[in-house]
């Protein structure tokens, strides 16, 4: 009995140390934000302990999570919710059932995961599809691109834009009743860096006549060149997503070489003869004083040009928005930019606020001093918080002024 009640001790004091983490002092409801970095570290865990299958253990235990949250479309009294496809691809569409005085707005939206993981199904991704859809009376196409490790960029670049080149068609257009001078794309972390990407390579493409009106981009990730940022050395350890995580996320999407992988930990992998590209993502020049703080910028450490041989995908501008020229920025559409300040991704999007401002594009930035990142997604069950709650309504409200 004395054995298995010191067992009991000693497993409880060892749950309680590892839930109880201490956060920042700027997060509210702390034990919620306790909870949900215990669970997320418990993946992160999985990456260190993990090399060689790493990737198969990581994906999984992730799909896992995917799979649990997943709901299947379900219609209610305000939006009819049905799974099909465009082009192709699978998409969820939420269709509203409220009368419409005209035509309605549309967003096309990609959800996060990395790269590798989620769906427009899951729970999060169905409340915050339903309630745009509901709240602003308009028709959402939610992707179901393929994921990593099964493929890899530039896959699930082409499945977003195969689908919103097919939905921006007049025909499809008039087919669900939208205006086709009231379409937004939109997505948060990897669906913000997709969402980024869709909407320069709209602009090169002569074969689409409508144009966006507005993109969103949700604490999106938009570069590879930089992964040493300030916001990267603040925030390695943060709830959700650790510098450990987007690094196996960012070398995922690319190849399941672990070459590629050690040298992006190690910030040492674009060759010399691509470092031209430094200057898009320079944060001494593109964040403010603020944000930048007292880190003290360095020099690029070169890496070989063999990684850059075998993956070039890594300096291409369609999976990394910010390595795109001045040139190819003008004539993008009305912004929303949401940051959070403890997030990896933080800088990635406050030096695409500074470029788009530069090159004469609108832009909304938010950045949530209170947030981590991912928040949003916890805006509904079953671990709600507040600071979703509160972002969530402010992307709908920009949505309903600028859409």
């Amino acid at each position: 009995m004395g054995a298995k009640l010191l067992c009991l001790c000693l497993t409880s004091a060892l749950v309680a140390y590892y839930i109880y983490t201490p956060v920042h002092e700027d997060f509210e409801e702390p034990w919620k934000v306790m909870l949900i970095s215990a669970g997320f570290r418990a993946v992160g865990h999985l990456v260190s302990l993990t090399e060689i299958p790493g990737s198969i253990i990581l994906i999984s235990s992730l799909m896992l999570i995917t799979a649990v949250e997943y709901v299947a479309p379900m219609s209610d009294e305000n939006v009819t919710v049905t799974d099909t496809e465009f082009s192709n691809v699978a998409v969820r569409l939420y269709l509203p059932r409220k009368p419409s005085d005209g035509l309605r707005r549309a967003v096309v939206y990609f959800h996060g995961g990395g790269w590798c993981v989620g769906q427009a199904g899951m729970k999060s991704y169905d409340h915050l599809s339903r309630w745009t859809s509901n709240m602003l009376n308009a028709v959402v196409v939610s992707v179901n691109y393929r994921l990593a490790p099964k493929y890899h960029f530039p896959v699930q670049f082409e499945d977003v834009y195969s689908v919103t080149k097919f939905f921006l068609q007049s025909s499809v257009l008039s087919q669900y009743g939208v205006d086709p001078d009231r379409v937004c794309v939109a997505g948060d972390s990897a669906g913000g860096n997709l969402a980024a990407a869709v909407a320069q390579q709209l602009l090169q493409d002569a074969e689409v006549e409508t144009k966006l009106k507005a993109q969103a981009l949700l604490y999106p990730a938009l570069q590879t060149l930089d992964l040493n940022l300030p916001s990267y050395r603040e925030n390695e350890n943060k709830p959700i997503l650790s510098r450990l995580l987007m690094v196996r996320f960012w070398s995922e999407y690319f190849t399941s070489d672990s070459s590629l992988r050690e040298a992006m930990a190690s910030n040492s992998y674009v060759p010399v003869e691509s470092s031209h590209l430094f200057q898009f993502v320079n944060w001494s020049n593109l964040l403010p004083e603020e944000v930048k703080k007292d880190h003290i910028y360095t020099s690029p450490t070169y890496g070989s040009s063999e990684l850059a041989q075998k993956y070039p995908g890594f300096l291409d501008p369609r999976a990394a928005p910010l390595l795109a020229s001045d040139a190819q920025l003008r004539g993008l559409p009305l912004t929303y930019i949401l940051t959070c300040e403890h997030d990896v991704l933080r800088d990635d999007g406050v030096m695409y606020a500074t470029r788009l401002r530069a090159a004469g594009v609108p832009v909304t930035h938010d950045n949530a001093k209170d947030a981590f990142h991912g928040v949003m997604m916890f805006a509904s069950g079953p671990v709600e918080l507040a600071i979703g709650h509160r972002l969530l309504n402010r992307y709908i409200e920009w949505l309903n002024e600028n859409l």
